[in-house]
């Protein structure tokens, strides 16, 4: 059953998404981007449908829920209404202790285009900059993910409470706070509090660990229209490319994903962590067609591309490497891409999301049986046949 956010005008995936991956098919090596199953129900999916079945919340109201929503909504309306330009500085931790960084300058028009350029990438990142896929001006890609649909995940999976006056990057700002429905906190957002635009950004994992930490720092309002948001140079008058990954179609219905997976493709509705399918769609890059699907609980993100073919027995800027027992390539240095083929299918993940999500993630994708399994069982088989058979 496909269930998505109901679309909108700015429906599309956040800027991760539109980072730049690259996967091999057979002779060819293709360049995709965003365009921006098998999973049981959430603790909050529970939680909620118990309580709907009672008539009541699904969780209780924490103080100041109503303002903190109000504020949140504001965010999301200032990304696209507020001209602003930045560095956007990306911090993620993994359990075993290492963690990466991806720093970006970011241009926004009021009303028109956003330009992001990555300054410090692994392989799998364009350090070229380039000009998000919102053509009027009307789908940015919002700041840390603030975006409308979201935030409709975000306020259905957790329960957002505001927490009071605070600063960041030296401006004064409002603070909100999402949380789970055991009580331990999940996020907490910094809003400027003059544009609402989000300065800040932390997601805790349920002992209340910082996981990742998000920063938009020496943030001016001013109209950028003469740089880089204008769509012919950056702030340093590097060109911008305005769609080098080619272009994606509109966002996909629930009746086209439901097509599309009726002729082979995968189009899980929901991947584990209550992770839910809230975007779609398809561009044509090489030899065929990837479709990019995009998964979020309003707080982790996980996008997932599917195109027809095999991976080359080597990748350049990846690394082999097991993931719950599946082997698939990574790439470096930030290990938050994934890419693999199987049965004719090459699947590549994104991830921003804590480290036991993204293994329950890959473990659910389909993965070819390691090599040299069936010529094992058919040894096996026939010596088993050499037990039972009383004439040998």
């Amino acid at each position: 059953m496909f269930t998505m956010v109901p679309r909108r005008r700015d429906s599309r995936p956040p800027r991760l998404l539109a980072a730049a991956l690259a996967v091999a098919v057979p002779g060819i090596l293709v360049s995709s981007c965003s365009a921006q199953p098998n999973s049981g129900t959430t603790q909050n999916d529970s939680v909620t449908a118990a309580a709907r079945a009672a008539g009541a919340p699904a969780s209780p109201r924490r103080p100041g829920a109503a303002r903190a929503a109000r504020l949140l909504t504001q965010a999301a309306q200032a990304a696209i209404g507020t001209s602003y330009q930045g560095e956007e500085v990306v911090t993620r931790w993994s359990d075993g202790g290492g963690g990466s960084v991806l720093v970006s300058d970011i241009w926004h028009v009021s009303g028109g285009k956003t330009v992001t350029r990555t300054l410090d990438a692994g392989a799998s990142l364009s350090s070229q900059a380039y000009e998000s896929s919102d053509d009027d001006g009307q789908a940015p890609e919002g700041v840390f993910g603030v975006t409308a649909p979201l935030l409709q995940l975000l306020e259905k999976h957790y329960v957002v409470a505001y927490a009071g006056a605070g600063s960041a990057d030296n401006r004064t700002a409002q603070v909100v706070e999402a949380w789970r429905s055991d009580g331990s906190i999940a996020a907490r957002y910094w809003l400027d509090d003059a544009t609402k635009l989000p300065l800040e950004r932390q997601v805790f994992d349920s002992h209340s660990n910082v996981i990742s930490q998000d920063v938009f720092i020496d943030v001016s309002f001013t109209d950028p229209s003469s740089g880089a948001a204008a769509g012919t140079s950056s702030a340093d008058g590097d060109a911008i490319s305005a769609d080098p990954q080619g272009t994606w179609t509109d966002p996909l219905s629930a009746a086209q994903l439901r097509a599309l997976h009726a002729r082979g493709w995968l189009v899980p509705p929901q991947l584990p962590g209550g992770l839910q399918l809230f975007t779609g769609a398809e561009t044509e890059a090489g030899p065929g067609t990837v479709l990019g699907l995009s998964y979020s609980d309003g707080l982790s993100v996980v996008s997932v591309f599917e195109q027809r073919g095999n991976l080359a027995a080597e990748l350049d800027g990846w690394r082999k490497t097991t993931v719950n027992g599946h082997q698939v390539f990574v790439a470096e240095p930030d290990q938050r891409s994934m890419t693999w083929s199987s049965r004719g299918m090459v699947y590549t993940v994104m991830v921003d999301a804590p480290d036991g999500t993204v293994n329950a993630v890959v473990s659910v994708l389909p993965h070819d049986t390691p090599a040299g399994f069936w010529k094992r069982m058919s040894r096996g088989l026939v010596r088993l046949a050499s037990w039972v058979n009383p004439f040998r």
